[in-house]
C-alpha cells in the first residue's frame, strides 16, 4: 500500500509562473519608435506558457509624450511590456478568440506584478491598455466586465496626472512654434543656395508629435 509519502511524491510540481530564470531583456534598435528582440523572452501563465520570439517586435511601454514624466517607456516593467506587445500584436489576434484582449491585459498585470512593479503603478498600466483595447477590433467584448475598476483607478490618477500633462501639452506646442520659426528661415536660405547652385546644408522640419 502506498504511503503518504509516495502520494506527495507522485504529485505534480506546482506551476511556476512568471519570466523564467534566464529570461534577460536583449533588443536591437529598428527605428525612432520600435526595437527588435534579439533573445527569446518566455514567460509561464496561470493557464498556459507564451513565448516572444527572436525577431519579434516592441515599443515597450506605449505611452504618449504627455504621460512620460510619470510612466516611462522602459523600466522594471519592460519584460511585462514586451510580452504585452507580442500577445496584442500576434497572440491575440491569431487565437480565434480562445485568448482575449482583456486577457492579454490580466496577463500583463499579473506579470508586473512578478516583477516587482508596485500597486498602484501597475495598475494605472493596465488601467491604461483597457482604455487602449476599446480601439482595437473585438477588444469591447468583456470589456464592461472590468469597467468599474477601469473607472475607479482612472479617478484616482487624474488628479495626480492632468494638471502637469496639460502643461507639458501646451509647452510642446509653444516649443514647437519656436522650432517653427527657427526652421522658416533656414529652410528660405537653402532654397535659395540650391537656386543658385550653391551647396546648401539639411535643413531638417520640426514636426508635433503626441507619441515618442
Amino acid at each position: 500500500m502506498a504511503n503518504a509519502t509516495d502520494d506527495l511524491a507522485a504529485q505534480p510540481a506546482p506551476r511556476v509562473l512568471g519570466f523564467g530564470p534566464d529570461s534577460a531583456v536583449e533588443v536591437r534598435q529598428r527605428d525612432d519608435t520600435s526595437w527588435t528582440v534579439l533573445r527569446a523572452l518566455r514567460y509561464n501563465a496561470r493557464l498556459r506558457d507564451f513565448e516572444v520570439p527572436v525577431d519579434g517586435e516592441t515599443d515597450f511601454a506605449s505611452v504618449p509624450r504627455l504621460f512620460v514624466w510619470f510612466l516611462p517607456r522602459y523600466g522594471r516593467y519592460t519584460a511585462a511590456a514586451i510580452l504585452h506587445d507580442h500577445l496584442w500584436r500576434v497572440v491575440v489576434p491569431a487565437s480565434g478568440g480562445d485568448l482575449t484582449w482583456r486577457d492579454a491585459d490580466g496577463i500583463f498585470l499579473q506579470a508586473m506584478r512578478e516583477l516587482g512593479v508596485p500597486f498602484l503603478r501597475r495598475w494605472i498600466m493596465w488601467a491604461a491598455v483597457r482604455w487602449a483595447a476599446l480601439t482595437k477590433r473585438g477588444g469591447r467584448a468583456g470589456w464592461w466586465r472590468e469597467a468599474w475598476r477601469v473607472a475607479l483607478v482612472t479617478l484616482v490618477a487624474l488628479p495626480v496626472v492632468a494638471p502637469p500633462a496639460v502643461l507639458i501639452a501646451l509647452a510642446l506646442v509653444v516649443f514647437y512654434l519656436m522650432e517653427l520659426v527657427a526652421w522658416l528661415p533656414l529652410r528660405l536660405a537653402r532654397a535659395v543656395r540650391s537656386r543658385l547652385g550653391r551647396r546648401a546644408k539639411r535643413v531638417n522640419q520640426p514636426h508635433l508629435r503626441w507619441t515618442l
